[in-house]
Formats: C-alpha cells, structure tokens, sequence
C-alpha cells in the first residue's frame, strides 16, 4: 500500500469535510445566531455526537480492524468470507444492542436533555419542551453513525479509505441544505429543521457505505445474535479505548451542561463556534501525525530498533511545533476577524462575535497540547500500552471538571474553554514524564535547540499579524468575496512571515520533513 497516497486521499477529503463544517457553522450562525434555538439544537446534537466519537469511530475501529485484517489475508481470496463472516457476527449483537438503546434513550429524552443541559439556566416549561423534541429527532443518529463506523472500518481493511473518509461531508452537505432551503425567520423552527436534518444525514452516510461495500462484494446478512468468541474479545478490546475517549467526551458534556445551566443564552453556541475553529488545525494536523506515527513507530519497536523509535519521536513533535506553534499564536491573537469573516452576519451580532473570539482564544492556549498528545500516545499504544494513556485521561477529566466549576463564574464563556486547555496540559505533562521516565523518549539536541526558535518565529508573525489585523477587520463585514480575500490576505501574510522567520532562525529546512517520505516496496 502505498502510505503517502492514502494519507493524501484521507488529508484531502478531511480539509474538504472542514471547510463544509465552516460553511455550515457560517449558515448557523446567520439563520439561527446565539440564542437558545442554537443553545438547544447544540445540545441535541451532544449525545449522539459524544457517542460517535466514544464508540462508533475510534474505540470500535481501533479493535474491529486488526481482528478483521488477521481474517482477510488476501482481499480477493477466501480470507475476506472469513473477514465478512465475523463482520456478520459483529452486526448481529451490535443491532440489536443499538435498537434496544436508541429506543431507551427517545423514552428517557426529557431526563437526558435535563442532565446535559441543567434546564437551560431556568426556561420555560414549553422551551424545554422544544428542547427535549429536538433531541428526539437527533437520537437515532446515534444507531446510524456506528452502523457507519463498523462498514467503514472494513473499508479501511480493505484499503479504500477515501470512501469512509467521505462520509462526513453528506453530514455538512445536508445540514447545509437544510439551512439554505428549510430556514425560516423562526430561529426555533430553523434549529428543529436542522435536528431532522442530523438524522437524515445518518441515513445518507449509512447508504453510501452500504453500496460501496457492496462494489467490494461484501454483503452483510442479518443474523440471530451469537455471543462468538471472537464479539467477546471484540467488545473486551473496546472497553479500554472506550474509557479513554470518554474522559475527552465527558469533559466536551461536563462543559456544555455547566455552559447550558449557568450561563446566558448563547454561550453554549459561543463555546461551539470557537471550538469547530480550534478543532481545524487540531483535526488536520493532529490526525496527519498519528496516522503517519504510530505504524512506524511500530514497525521500529517490532524490529528491535528503540534509537530509531525515539528518534521518530522526537522528528514527530518537532513537525508538530512546527505547525501548531503558528496555529495557536494566530487564533489567539487574530480570532476576532476571523469569527467575524466567518459568523459575524445575519441573526449573528457583534456582540456574538466578540464573545465567539474569547472564547476561541481560551481554547486555542491548549492547542499545542491538544495535538502533542497525538504524538506522545504512539509511544503507549506501540508498545501495546493502553492502560497508562487512559488513567491519565481520567485524571485529565478531573482536572477539567475542577477548573470548570473554578472558572465558570468568573470567566463565563471562556472558562469552560480554559478548563479544557489546562486539563489537555496536564494530560501532555503526565505523558510526557512518564516516557521519559521509562526511557522511551528524550528530546534530543537538535529538538531542544529548534523548539525555542520555532516559538520565536510563531511570536514574530503574531506581531505581524496583530499589526495586519486592524487593517483587515473592516473588511470582515463585507460580502463573501471581501471576507474571503481579507482572510486570504491574513494567512499568506502569516505563512509569509513565519515561513521566512523558520529558516533565517534556523528553526526548520525542507530537509526536517523527510521521515514522512516513504518508498515503495520492491
């Protein structure tokens, strides 16, 4: 196989599913604003999203897959009966499970709304209501999301990766028709509008899937549910990456309920519109690098080669400073224009806006950390270490939920945020001593010595920027095009800078990023 290609298809795809993701949030913003129709739908869409990424994409994925790819030798040959037969095996305890929790969870809305939202700081009986309706519609997006995750993950088995990789964008696709053609001057039925819209995209994902499996001739029966050896080692796989990604999401629900319970209308949406904007870099970024990192450094660990692991390593989190140090100082110092350029129009006020920027600045102080975590966990897992990373993690949920109820008060929207930026630290921190602790990592001389250059160069172009942005702001509240010509200018002038900067420091040469280069196989 070759990686770069599929790391390409994959990296492409995830920027296209970004940049829809910010059309969409842009729509939002301008059909439904901050208010308590966003604040609801926003909830609605917690549960079914916090299980996604808690069962249905990584957890499952990371167990399903190899059980998968040891039953499939050779994709065309007798081994892919074997493969679909245990993916049947798998469907048939994991639908009955779904159907069985997605009915509980329409019947128990009203307290599942309540508990992720603390009643929404004291609305009506009927906006609760109208709360708890939109997480009816949202719900059965739960069951069709990890029916998606288990045909994607033998997609992934069998190489096509651009398929599953795809799949998000029919949900930005639909949430974007809804709210160009379904919006009405009513933010409430805009926000139920987009509920339905949210199982719908469900359906869409669940189609595409099905019928590209079916183009690689597996076609999966529905069978009575047996309890195989193989689905008990599956789901005993699953719990271990399952805890840790749920410490990420309880703290991602923790601070939307404390958001939704203590704080003015709109802050939930405030909190939202920062984080998709910190999730860009973070999802671009931090997915590149653990794909690429922890099959090699696997690979090396397997042949006995701990200098070349470390070594790896250390190229890892210097690529990684590389592009978050700029990512962070220009979200923090810039977030202003850029929520504006962005969501600063329509039922989306100013007011808004500023706030969205605040916001974005808290979260964006843990942007290093956020992603440093995506190179340090390798380090774990490639040594068949899943225990450490996820006690660190419930550590890191604790941390969260401290600095929450500290912050909340005083801070308002932007404590949430910094509660997650400091509990990302002290996750970072912890990972970090302990690999150094048991001697698998230590920064070498050459990250040591270009770590505080790349920080100096990032430093340099923020000033730049922050000099640029004053210009630039009047122009965030024009059409599309000057918007979009004003952000253009801000991000090729920091490049700029910063790409210029890098190497007049000595801080990075195009030579650095050859470990991601890979040959193919005689």
């Amino acid at each position: 196989m070759n990686l770069t290609k599929a790391l390409g298809s994959v990296g492409g795809l995830t920027l296209a599913s970004r940049i829809l993701g910010l059309v969409r949030d842009s729509l939002f913003a301008r059909y439904i604003g901050a208010s308590f129709a966003s604040d609801a739908f926003l909830v609605a869409f917690r549960l079914p999203n916090m299980f996604r990424a808690l069962f249905a994409e990584g957890a499952f994925s990371a167990a399903f897959i190899p059980m998968f790819n040891r039953k499939v030798a050779d994709k065309d040959g007798p081994g892919l009966t074997a493969g679909v037969a245990f993916a049947e095996d798998a469907l048939s305890v994991l639908l009955p499970i779904l159907l069985v929790m997605t009915l509980i969870l329409e019947a128990l809305a009203w307290p599942v709304t309540l508990a992720l939202s603390g009643k929404f700081n004291g609305v009506s009986h009927e906006q609760f209501a109208f709360a708890v309706q939109l997480s009816r519609f949202t719900i059965p997006y739960l069951m069709l999301i990890s029916l998606v995750s288990l045909l994607g993950s033998i997609l992934n088995s069998l190489h096509k990766f651009w398929v599953n990789a795809a799949a998000p964008i029919l949900l930005n696709l639909t949430l974007i028709a809804a709210l160009l053609f379904f919006h009405t001057h009513d933010p409430l039925a805009t926000a139920r509008n987009q509920a339905i819209a949210v199982s719908v995209s469900g359906l869409l994902q669940l189609v595409w899937l099905v019928q590209a499996c079916w183009q690689q001739n597996v076609r999966l029966r529905i069978r009575p549910p047996q309890l195989t050896a193989d689905v008990k080692k599956l789901m005993a796989l699953i719990w271990p990456a399952a805890a840790g990604a749920g410490a990420v999401q309880i703290n991602l629900v923790i601070s939307t309920a404390l958001a939704a319970a203590f704080l003015a209308h709109g802050s939930v949406t405030y909190i939202y519109m920062a984080d998709r904007l910190n999730q860009l870099p973070l999802g671009l970024i931090g997915i590149g690098l653990g794909t690429v990192l922890l099959p090699l450094i696997s690979r090396q660990l397997g042949q006995g080669d701990e200098a070349a692991a470390m070594e790896t390593q250390n190229r890892g989190m210097e690529l990684a400073l590389l592009l978050t140090l700029p990512a962070t100082v220009a979200l923090v110092l810039c977030g202003e224009p850029i929520a504006a350029a962005l969501f600063g129009y329509g039922k989306y006020t100013p007011a808004d806006t500023h706030a969205t920027a605040q916001a974005l600045a808290a979260f964006s102080i843990g942007l290093p950390s956020y992603i440093l975590v995506k190179v340090l966990t390798p380090g774990f897992y490639a040594r068949q270490d899943t225990r450490t990373p996820v006690r660190y993690a419930m550590v890191s949920m604790a941390v969260n939920l401290a600095c929450n109820l500290a912050l909340i008060v005083p801070l308002r929207h932007m404590g949430p945020p910094l509660a997650t930026a400091i509990a990302s630290t002290v996750n970072v921190a912890m990972l970090y001593w302990t690999l150094r602790k048991r001697g698998h990592f230590e920064p070498d001389h050459r990250l040591r010595r270009r770590a505080w250059r790349l920080a100096l160069a990032a430093l340099a172009m923020g000033g730049i920027l922050w000099l640029l942005q004053g210009y630039l702001t009047p122009f965030t509240h024009g059409t599309w095009l000057v918007r979009g010509g004003a952000m253009t200018v801000l991000v090729v002038a920091g490049a700029l800078v910063y790409g210029i900067a890098t190497f007049v420091l000595g801080a990075f040469t195009r030579d650095d990023l050859s470990f991601l280069r890979r040959k193919r196989a005689p």
